[in-house]
């Protein structure tokens, strides 16, 4: 891969960090405004994704290629439905920062402990430097938005950690085997398959929970977003740079998404942001750059090998 292809693959994983960023800010008004369970937001984000997906991709050709991969299919789609819904329920109990952190800054530490462990990964002082500063410039950014949820009972601070550690699990799980999916079926159909199986996923919900769909246009409008943006175009967006990256620099481009929700509610909400979130932002860019340079130099280094 060249360092122009490196350097799309970091931009296209950068740029579904930020649709995902601007959903956040949707998602939150959904459930506060209109009173939309996760559930049901999660649930028609991937049907109105998964809709549009299957117009485009779901022609009878692809059906043979995604059918050999079909237990990959589903566990990942499974991931990436269940691994938002953590989120979602880890936030309901003990508000938004301590998830928002154990969810975007677990993942990174995880995938690339198994990307040493299985070789394809070293484990080197700049890579260690790159990682710390994502992981601090997150917490740097995050944080101001408080801590626990005021009174919060231990139980239900112990079910939101665990929450939390589970959405960031399934997510590492998800990053990992979403670029073989990519690379076995191209970024299209592969995308097609995962939002179809989150879709199912998160159908299972309505075993527990009603699913509601809203009687007013505007909540409506906003569902389509979430579904035609943050689903169908950010996975389309995620897939192909994750056929193109190493699990690692996926991970930490993705970080892009909670700065990217802070931005819109300095710009849209008024709420100004501190010397401490400008300069955690500038250390997660930092690093992304630091990650793309990375995996373009391993790249020339395994042509100029082969």
């Amino acid at each position: 891969m060249t360092h122009s292809s490196s350097t799309a693959a970091m931009a296209a994983a950068c740029g579904a960090a930020f649709l995902w960023g601007t959903g956040a800010l949707v998602v939150n008004l959904l459930i506060a405004k209109f009173g939309l369970s996760p559930e049901s937001i999660s649930f028609w984000r991937f049907v109105v994704g998964a809709v549009l997906l299957v117009a485009l991709f779901g022609r009878p050709a692809h059906w043979p290629r995604l059918r050999s991969q079909a237990w990959l299919l589903i566990g990942a789609g499974a991931c990436m439905a269940l691994y938002v819904l953590c989120w979602f329920l880890g936030i309901a109990r003990i508000g938004a920062a301590v998830p928002t952190l154990i969810a975007l800054c677990l993942p990174p530490v995880l995938v690339t402990l198994v990307a040493v462990l299985r070789g394809r990964e070293t484990l080197d002082v700049p890579l260690v430097a790159t990682l710390l500063a994502a992981l601090v410039g997150t917490t740097l950014v995050v944080l101001r938005h408080g801590g626990l949820a005021a009174g919060a009972e231990t139980g239900t601070v112990v079910a939101g950690v665990l929450f939390s550690v589970a959405s960031a699990v399934l997510y590492a799980g998800f990053t990992l085997v979403s670029g073989r999916l990519s690379q076995a079926l191209g970024a299209g159909p592969a995308t097609m398959g995962l939002t179809v199986v989150a879709a199912a996923v998160m159908g299972l919900s309505v075993l527990y929970a009603p699913l509601a769909w809203p009687d007013d246009i505007p909540p409506e409008a906003w569902l389509l977003y979430l579904g035609l943006v943050t689903a169908a175009l950010a996975l389309l967006a995620f897939s192909w740079g994750a056929a193109r990256l190493t699990p690692t620099a996926l991970t930490v481009a993705t970080l892009v998404e909670p700065l990217t929700a802070v931005l819109l509610a300095a710009l849209l909400l008024g709420q100004a942001l501190s010397a401490s979130q400008w300069l955690g932002a500038v250390l997660m860019l930092a690093s992304i750059a630091a990650l793309g340079k990375r995996d373009a130099e391993r790249s020339a280094a395994v042509r100029a090998s082969a």
